[in-house]
C-alpha cells in the first residue's frame, strides 16, 4: 500500500520477516543499508506507518521496524511493559550491537525501556509524540470506557470511536495517507481491550535522569496540549536532548508532513549516528 511520500509511484519495500520471542510471533521488516535504526510504532498502529520514513531514509540507514505484539500482524495480547524485551530480542536476533531507535507515542516508551536497559547499545533517541510518562496511563485516552465498549459492543464499535480521537486526526487531505491510517486500524485486533494486561510503566522505573544518548523529541504543531507539554517536559528531563515541532501536523506527523519529519529525523542521525560512530 502507497503512503504519502513525495514519490511518483509506489514503493517497494521488503518482504515481511518473522521472530519467535517468548512465545510471540513478532512481524518486521529490515530494508535499507546504514546504521541500523530500529522503528517503533504507537498503539492501534503497526510497521507500515513507517512507509513514508523508510522510503525517504533507506539510502542512508538500515531501518528496522517491527509489529508490537497484539498489532499488526503480531498476535497476542498488546503488553507495553513487555515491548523492551521484545526490542532487544530483536537486536540478538539481528546481531545489532549499536542501534538508533525511533519511537512514536505508546512505542516512546518502549524505546526509553531499552535505552535504560541497554545504554551501551543505543547510540541515539527519535521520541514522538510521547505520552505522560509519571504513571502508567494516559489521561487522553479512556481505555476502561474502550474496553468496556468492545465488551458490550464489538471491536467494530471500538474501531469507529478511537478513529474519531483527536489523537487519530490528520490535517493531511492525501488520499494515501488516510487509506494507510484506515487499513492499520483495521488490522488492531484489540485483545489488550478484552484481557487487559498491566499498564506500563511509569517514568520514575524508566530512569530517565540516567539516559545521556543524544535524544530529538518530536511534536506535531496541532498535536494534544497535553502531549505537547509532555514532550517539553520530557525534553527538559533528559541531559542531551533537543525539541523540534512538526508544523501543520497533528499527533501523526510522520503521515501528516511526510517530507518534513524524514528531513529532521535525517539531520539529526547523521549529525549523532554516523558510520564515523563505530
Amino acid at each position: 500500500m502507497t503512503a504519502c511520500a513525495s514519490v511518483s509511484a509506489p514503493p517497494t519495500h521488503a518482504a515481511d520477516q518473522f521472530v519467535v520471542v517468548d512465545g510471540g510471533r513478532l512481524r518486521f521488516r529490515d530494508e535499507g543499508r546504514g546504521p541500523a535504526v530500529l522503528l517503533v510504532h504507537g498503539w492501534t498502529l503497526d510497521l507500515e506507518m513507517w512507509d513514508p520514513q523508510v522510503s525517504a531514509l533507506r539510502d542512508a540507514f538500515r531501518l528496522i521496524r517491527l509489529d508490537r505484539r497484539g498489532h499488526g500482524l503480531s498476535p497476542g495480547i498488546a503488553a507495553p511493559e513487555r515491548d523492551s524485551e521484545d526490542l532487544a530480542a530483536l537486536c540478538q536476533h539481528l546481531g545489532l550491537t549499536r542501534v538508533a531507535l525511533l519511537g512514536m507515542s505508546q512505542g516512546v516508551r518502549a524505546v526509553l525501556g531499552f535505552a535504560a536497559r541497554a545504554p551501551e547499545q543505543v547510540q541515539a533517541l527519535i521520541l514522538d509524540g510521547p505520552p505522560p510518562l509519571d504513571s502508567g496511563s494516559d489521561p487522553e485516552v479512556p481505555l476502561d470506557q474502550y474496553a468496556a465498549l468492545v465488551r458490550t459492543r464489538g471491536i467494530e464499535a471500538f474501531r469507529h470511536a478511537w478513529a474519531h480521537h483527536a489523537l487519530m486526526q490528520l490535517r493531511t487531505a492525501n488520499p494515501d495517507a488516510r487509506a494507510l491510517l484506515a487499513a492499520m486500524l483495521a488490522r488492531y485486533a484489540g485483545d489488550d481491550l478484552r484481557h487487559p494486561a498491566s499498564r506500563a510503566e511509569p517514568a520514575a522505573r524508566l530512569r530517565l535522569d540516567s539516559l545521556t544518548v543524544p535524544t530529538l523529541v518530536l511534536s506535531g504543531e496541532h498535536d494534544l496540549a497535553g502531549r505537547k507539554r509532555a514532550a517539553r517536559q520530557l525534553t527538559a528531563r533528559l541531559s542531551d536532548a533537543e525539541f523540534a515541532e512538526i508544523p501543520g501536523a497533528g499527533h501523526l506527523p510522520n503521515l501528516d508532513s511526510p517530507d518534513a519529519y524524514s528531513k529532521l529525523c535525517r539531520q539529526f542521525l547523521t549529525h549523532h549516528y554516523s558510520p564515523d560512530t563505530f
